[in-house]
């Protein structure tokens, strides 16, 4: 089927390092949205969308396609759990005119362009952030796919096999050593931990998209291996708070070089209240094009 989706770079969105497990073949990127595989190409405006009709059946059609014909309903659900993935739904015209107007703001939105904030499900988002603590982005896409090469669901799409993250409930039958066989390292033990956790419903994570921000962000910290960035990554890629501001090595020497040149001595505490007032309620956004623009667009230009 084909998605409508003005205003959307495929490429930008599922290769700035908030997302790990797409792979490109041929012209498509293949990958799962929770437990459903599909593959998306784009064209312009236009996504073309491939998914095995026996895993749509286990998504529900809006109302208004419940009484029609099986087809129209798979279609229906396809779509809807196609475009809320990518948020195609968001203003991104309007959030990106919000951006502050600096040169290097602009610079990073320019070369940005189409690219959107994923809602990630938010055990799969939790638990690769804790795996990508002190790694780049490639080994963080490779711990990402062995995990779910050893212990996810295979799930064939136009004649490949990919898998599904395993579940927080299949991640607690391992132990420490077989986890450590998927280059995780010390990570290990917090993804271990944290999977009982939530597995046993002691951290529940659906629950807690009721909380504010602030609260929100101190149970997720209280968590095995999770910091403030972490945190703030799973806020902003799973929990859909726009105003998280993740500040990695990346975003750290940026705003240092590019906004505080001058002054030496800037504390994390000062940097993280400087973001949280510069960059406001979109901070998500202009951090995630900051990242992007940082890593890939000196490479480009």
């Amino acid at each position: 089927m084909k998605i409508i989706a003005p205003d959307f770079d495929l490429e930008k969105t599922l290769n700035c390092g908030q997302v790990f497990h797409w792979q490109k073949i041929g012209n498509a990127f293949a990958g799962t949205i929770d437990q459903l595989p599909i593959s998306v190409e784009q064209h312009g405006a236009i996504l073309k969308i491939h998914a095995a009709t026996r895993e749509l059946d286990g998504l529900k059609p809006s109302s208004s396609k419940r009484s029609g014909n099986v087809e129209a309903g798979r279609r229906d659900a396809l779509e809807r759990v196609v475009a809320r993935y990518f948020a195609l739904d968001y203003p991104l015209s309007k959030i990106c005119a919000a951006f502050p107007h600096d040169p290097v703001m602009t610079a990073a939105r320019d070369f940005c362009r189409g690219l959107r904030i994923i809602r990630q499900p938010r055990w799969e988002c939790l638990a690769t952030f804790i795996t990508s603590s002190m790694k780049q982005v490639a080994h963080i896409r490779q711990i990402s796919l062995t995990l779910r090469k050893r212990y996810g669901e295979s799930k064939p799409i136009l004649g490949h096999e990919i898998f599904a993250f395993p579940s927080a409930e299949r991640i607690a039958t391992l132990t420490e050593p077989e986890l450590r066989t998927c280059a995780l390292g010390y990570r290990a033990k917090n993804l271990l931990a944290t999977a009982r956790l939530v597995a046993t419903g002691d951290a529940d994570l659906e629950a807690w998209s009721k909380l504010p921000d602030g609260e929100l962000r101190a149970r997720l910290c209280e968590l095995p291996g999770v910091g403030a960035k972490v945190a703030n990554c799973v806020m902003l890629f799973a929990y859909e708070r726009l105003r998280a501001f993740p500040i990695d090595v990346w975003i750290e020497r940026t705003l240092r070089q590019h906004y505080f040149p001058r002054k030496r001595k800037v504390t994390a505490q000062g940097l993280r209240e400087f973001c949280d007032r510069y960059f406001g309620e979109h901070g998500g956004y202009a951090q995630q094009y900051l990242f992007h623009h940082a890593r890939r667009g000196r490479r480009a230009g």
